[in-house]
């Protein structure tokens, strides 16, 4: 089953939904219009510096402007002075977003008005498992059938019932995933009380008006759970996607924010100018022409 003919087409209140929601961002609508959106979890490293490139070359390319998003939703993690070094590194490099930043830490109100028709469909559900209740990828649908409540404490997921996804990655090709195979009945809220990456930005994209989500090929995988998601909101134009090839470590290992050599922040301290990193970048990222 494709999502085409998916019983939440039927859902008649997504327009009504949708605007309700639009009154609370503001925002205008573009032609072409991406986003870059690091999270505050750690400094900025030569891989953000490539994802950076492949955004603002693509939006330069087409005509199109960039958005920041600060990706802040799990307050835990998040730290301000992470926050705040993204951004001045980000001004160093020469990277210039359009508009205000938006930080999803400030965005509850439509975090919980997005996912309100759902609860009131009854596709919202609570569930008390744990990481060490689960078997590999997939979430097993434990709690689906137990009427537990939305309540502090629990977790909160989105029953997926199956259906393919189909979409064509701009870099990848043609694709095709069934999130109720791939992770089961999604979670859009912890048990801490933060909004999931998943839920967060598909809404984002959907209300910010993102016509090109461009990413590491590391999330291609998240991109069924997100066009459904997406779909549920009321999203009926889906976004086109671009997974980039990541920048390694090693041959199995991706560059991660705990490899201070890299850090743009240990780059700038050396000496190195920007154009230098930019160009480092571009090497590590294959994007010399």
């Amino acid at each position: 089953m494709i999502r085409q003919s998916h019983a939440v087409r039927r859902w008649s209140g997504a327009g009504r939904s949708r605007r309700r929601i639009e009154r609370l961002c503001g925002y205008p609508e573009w032609h072409v219009l991406t986003r870059f959106a690091p999270a505050p979890t750690g400094f900025l490293h030569l891989g953000h510096v490539v994802n950076a490139l492949h955004v603002w070359g693509a939006a330069r390319e087409q005509g199109g402007s960039v958005l920041l998003r600060i990706e802040d939703h799990d307050r835990q993690r998040s730290r301000p002075e992470y926050d705040a070094a993204i951004l001045e590194d980000l001004a160093w490099l020469g990277f210039a977003h359009h508009g205000p930043v938006v930080r999803q830490r400030e965005r509850e109100a439509i975090y919980q008005e997005a996912l309100r028709p759902l609860i009131d469909r009854g596709l919202v559900y609570g569930c008390r498992c744990t990481r060490s209740d689960l078997q590999g990828e997939r979430y097993p649908n434990t709690c689906r059938e137990r009427c537990l409540p939305l309540a502090d404490g629990a977790g909160w997921r989105v029953r997926f019932e199956p259906g393919v996804e189909r979409f064509v990655d701009t870099i990848k090709g043609p694709q095709e995933q069934d999130p109720s195979e791939q992770c089961g009945d999604l979670l859009v809220r912890d048990r801490l009380g933060n909004w999931t990456y998943q839920f967060v930005a598909a809404v984002d994209d959907h209300l910010q008006g993102i016509t090109d989500v461009i990413r590491g090929e590391d999330l291609l995988a998240s991109t069924g759970r997100q066009l459904r998601l997406a779909w549920l909101i009321g999203r009926r134009t889906p976004p086109r996607f671009w997974h980039h090839p990541l920048v390694m470590k090693s041959p199995t290992q991706k560059l991660s924010k705990s490899d201070g050599d890299t850090g743009i922040r240990e780059l700038r301290a050396s000496g190195m100018s920007s154009a230098a990193v930019l160009d480092m970048a571009r090497k590590v990222g294959n994007l010399l022409t």
